[in-house]
């Protein structure tokens, strides 16, 4: 299944009734467990919509949700959370919506907890502008 097929058009076989899912969550990603791309999202990571996730009218129901509820930032586990489908799914559907451009990915900071040394130097540059 390509990711323009998994974007624009219900999976075959899935139903929807009484306002609820009557499918297995995977056939949402078409059986995939990790993005085409193979790339795995920490389920820390926020994301955010695009300018071009606001023009994304034609999406799935499950991939326009996740685009609506990244209007703030938000997590990949809270997007699960949210649309009641596993953390995989959840990155799935989050990796596939990257890819196509409707949402922006902000990494966490460094696995020992300390900030990148770009935000430092930003940060170091903004305190000396102050101070003149």
């Amino acid at each position: 299944m390509s990711l323009r097929d998994a974007l624009g058009r219900q999976p075959s076989g899935v139903q929807e009734a009484h306002g609820g899912r009557v499918v297995p969550v995977y056939a949402l990603t078409g059986g995939r467990t990790r993005s085409s791309t193979g790339a795995e999202l920490p389920v820390e990571t926020l994301v955010t919509v695009t300018p071009a996730g606001h023009r994304a009218d034609e999406l799935h129901l499950e991939y326009r949700a996740t685009v609506e509820l990244a209007a703030r930032p938000i997590s990949v586990v809270e997007i699960g959370a949210a649309l009641r489908v596993p953390v995989g799914v959840a990155r799935v559907l989050v990796s596939d919506l990257v890819d196509a451009g409707y949402l922006a990915v902000h990494l966490p900071p460094s696995v020992d907890g300390s900030p990148a040394p770009e935000i430092l130097e930003r940060l170091l540059e903004g305190l000396r502008a102050r101070s003149h």
